[in-house]
């Protein structure tokens, strides 16, 4: 909700409107329990390109998936609410998909603007565990909640995502599933899509939801379970 009050989707909203874009905005809901619905909803009233999902509490894996399945654009971008990665960075990432790119992803640099030290070494830590446990040498920055994927792509590997996990379960609790950009990549690279890394700005927002110590646990058991799924062949197509 603390985001929604800084008015983040009104940005995205004046950007999109000023680039002259044909654009949707889609809202997964993830249970949320702040007041963050009604907020939406009353800004989708004003705004007919504005549509709000109610999803169950799934984390968000589940939360993307369902957007992605459900977005009609030429494009589709995932982006996180706290807009860490401002809209704008969106032009760095087009020319690459409009040309011979399937995939193009955000990456920040090493110095993580405003992240503290720990987030930092976690961080750090993660990419190496990632590089020796599943792979994808040529992926610097898995984990910048900014994606740009062309449609029939995004589509294929949400269903794909979908059927590997069964539609994602429900929780309880927060869970940021650091292993799911992961997998998502994993599978794209397996199904032979082209992926370009696009360094973008990033500034570090303060939130709540993360919990670095059970967060870096549960990705790092997500880690093993890629591996195994891929030594298993269960993301070839």
């Amino acid at each position: 909700m603390a985001n929604l009050q800084k008015g983040v989707i009104g940005k995205v909203v004046h950007f999109l409107e000023k680039k002259k874009y044909i654009y949707e905005i889609i809202v997964v809901d993830d249970e949320s329990h702040d007041g963050s619905i009604a907020f939406v909803e009353n800004f989708a009233k004003e705004n007919p390109h504005i549509t709000h999902i109610k999803n169950r509490h799934s984390g968000k894996a589940g939360a993307v998936t369902t957007g992605i399945l459900q977005a009609k654009g030429k494009y589709i971008l995932f982006t996180d609410m706290d807009q860490a990665t401002p809209i704008e960075e969106v032009e760095k990432l087009l020319p690459y998909v409009e040309s011979t790119y399937d995939i193009v992803i955000g990456s920040r640099d090493d110095k993580r603007k405003g992240s503290p030290w720990t987030r930092l070494f976690i961080s750090k830590s993660m990419i190496l565990l990632r590089k020796i446990i599943v792979g994808l040498p040529d992926i610097t920055d898995t984990q910048c909640g900014f994606k740009l994927f062309r449609h029939n792509v995004a589509q294929k590997l949400c269903t794909k995502m979908l059927t590997l996990h069964h539609g994602f379960t429900n929780i309880s609790g927060s869970a940021v599933t650091a292993g799911f950009d992961v997998e998502l990549l994993c599978i794209a690279q397996t199904m032979n899509y082209t992926i370009k890394e696009v360094p973008v700005n990033w500034l570090y927002v303060e939130t709540r939801r993360v919990n670095p110590i059970k967060d870096s646990l549960d990705g790092l058991v997500y880690l093993f379970k890629i591996r195994q799924n891929y030594m298993m062949g269960k993301y070839n197509e």
